[in-house]
């Protein structure tokens, strides 16, 4: 498992693929994808509001659908939400006129111009169609693996302490990956803290 994207994958994928934002400032780009679920979520708005560090929530929107309040506390919070698709479809395996009604589904819940495609993946003409509407296509420079069975809580950690300013690191607040992800994520708040870093949402 590769937690750190190479560079040769990220220029095939393409400029327009956002995998690290450029900045001078020491900021780190926590993102969680696939709730909001009341099981985790919440637990993840705890940590973050202790450490004082914001992040971005790629939603599914049918949680959305399912956990309006919860929807909304995010906002409140003061992070930032994105298009994860309606029921977190994999653009290779899935038609296009599918796929986008799926994304127009979803954006009809969450209105942000924050998209990421579910395992990463979608077709070029589905990246072509997603750039028409206006969307930024928000990838990561660093994958915890946070959702992996065959993973210590130890190793999610150490796939997570690769980070650089400007980086976006992948999380996921759901059941499967809760164990590993509230582990590490604890974690990594300090460790980077101390070094100076602030967290943000992307805007």
């Amino acid at each position: 498992m590769i937690s750190r994207i190479p560079k040769f994958l990220r220029l095939i994928a393409g400029k327009e693929c956002e995998f690290h934002i450029p900045t001078k400032e020491k900021i780190i780009y926590l993102t969680f994808d696939d709730g909001p679920v009341p099981e985790v979520t919440p637990k993840v708005l705890d940590i973050l509001k202790r450490h004082n560090a914001k992040a971005t929530f790629f939603c599914v929107g049918d949680n959305i659908r399912k956990y309006p309040e919860l929807y909304k506390i995010l906002l409140d919070e003061g992070h930032n939400v994105g298009n994860h698709t309606m029921h977190h479809l994999q653009g290779l395996k899935t038609s296009f006129s599918d796929y986008m009604k799926d994304v127009e589904q979803s954006a009809e819940l969450c209105s942000s111009n924050l998209f990421r495609p579910p395992y990463g993946r979608i077709s070029k003409r589905q990246k072509q169609e997603l750039l028409k509407r206006n969307f930024r296509l928000i990838f990561w420079s660093v994958i915890s693996f946070d959702y992996s069975k065959k993973i210590s809580q130890e190793k999610c950690l150490k796939n997570s302490l690769k980070l650089h300013s400007g980086d976006i690191i992948l999380f996921h607040d759901s059941l499967k990956a809760e164990k590993n992800m509230l582990y590490a994520l604890e974690r990594v708040l300090l460790f980077y803290s101390e070094k100076g870093f602030r967290f943000c949402a992307i805007r």
